[in-house]
């Protein structure tokens, strides 16, 4: 399997409910350094997995939209926790989305799937996989 991978960051505001979040109950920031890696079992025909400026390109449109914000004030995200997890799994499917739109190009139909990790430090990360 090959694979790319770019990488942006992320500075959002939000709590948690739920005793087992502790102080992080209530509203707090949180920076995250974003990894967005494609993968596919073949190169494509110019010997790459998918243009990686085109990849950079849409990682960054995709956490615009999430950037500066207090999740907590989003509509999408009403009533939900918004974990490291669950952050990664809907940057990954917007990413996805974006993949079946075109927005990679004609080369990125043969991406077989995008892995997500937000890292919260230096010890301590969140990932999501998801197929294409």
């Amino acid at each position: 399997m090959f694979s790319i991978t770019v990488r942006d960051h992320l500075m959002i505001a939000h709590s948690f409910r739920g005793e087992v979040f502790g102080p992080a109950q209530r509203l707090h920031g949180a920076t995250f350094l974003v990894d967005a890696t494609f993968r596919r079992p073949e190169l494509d025909d110019d010997n790459i997995v998918v243009d990686i400026g085109l990849a950079t390109q849409e990682l960054n449109a995709v956490v615009a939209a999430l950037n500066y914000r207090n999740l907590d004030d989003e509509p999408d995200f009403a009533g939900i926790n918004t974990s490291t997890e669950f952050v990664a799994k809907v940057i990954a499917d917007r990413l996805a989305d974006r993949v079946h739109a075109g927005a990679l190009g004609e080369g990125a139909r043969g991406l077989t799937g995008i892995t997500v990790t937000l890292h919260e430090s230096h010890i301590a990360w969140a990932s999501y996989e998801r197929g294409l």
